[in-house]
């Protein structure tokens, strides 16, 4: 074979190579997301800058506060405190004390950290998907045929404006939404009682501080991720619990 034949060759595959290097390395940052207790990794340094960018950095230091590992106010700065207490986390159960949030650590740092677990009505246990919120911890459980998927750390409405309790089926949804009443983008909505969604906030920098009018806002990341998960079955919302 000539030399520039031989050049073609090995160019033709390292071009094959770099391609299925790319899916390869592309497969598990989509398919974490959808798996059990998932999140982005996140890393010190990292910051919750804005509503528009949020890198889970208040969830991190929240749940550490529920672990009893960060008793400091959150600020969505991954800074020394923070890190301390995710090594601290990862030592205790076994992890390599990186300080680096991984998708083994969200997994037991999420499951662990889950609150209120006898309160949740039974119906959130029934066949079918059911997106089960309490106000009081400011969370929303997500259980497929009576497993535990996932939890998010969630704000609902104001004592004025409360989201309203009982059980709902998600009637409409709209994945770009924009609210007619208040001219604020809700992007991955899941109507189910009135005008009052799980949607994707982008006013919400901790789920702890300020309400909605009604709604259920999540980070606009974790919106998306329940509705990669939901939007094409059908969703029971049952809304639970003591105001917050």
């Amino acid at each position: 074979m000539s030399l520039p034949r031989r050049l073609a060759t090995v160019a033709v595959l390292a071009l094959a190579l770099l391609a299925l290097f790319s899916a390869v390395s592309a497969a598990p940052a989509s398919a974490r997301l959808r798996d059990p207790f998932s999140r982005e990794i996140v890393r010190p340094g990292d910051v919750d800058a804005d509503p528009y960018h949020i890198e889970h950095v208040y969830e991190v230091q929240r749940r550490l506060k529920r672990a009893g590992l960060f008793d400091v106010t959150p600020n969505g700065r991954f800074g020394p405190v923070t890190e301390a207490g995710v090594k601290e986390f990862q030592t205790r159960n076994g992890l390599e004390p990186t300080g680096v949030v991984n998708a083994p650590t969200w997994r037991l740092l999420i499951k662990q950290t889950v609150r209120g677990r006898s309160g949740v009505p039974s119906g959130c246990k029934d066949a079918g998907w059911h997106a089960c919120y309490s106000r009081w911890w400011h969370q929303v459980n997500l259980y497929h045929d009576g497993r535990l998927l996932n939890s998010w750390l969630v704000r609902g409405g104001a004592a004025s404006t409360p989201t309203r309790t009982g059980k709902f089926r998600v009637y409409y949804r709209d994945i770009d939404h924009v609210s007619s009443l208040f001219d604020a983008p809700m992007p991955y909505s899941q109507f189910f009682s009135g005008g009052q969604a799980l949607h994707g906030s982008r006013l919400m920098m901790d789920p702890y501080v300020g309400h909605s009018h009604g709604c259920v806002n999540f980070w606009t990341e974790d919106a998306r991720q329940l509705w990669a998960l939901t939007s094409t079955r059908t969703l029971w919302v049952h809304v639970y619990g003591r105001w917050s």
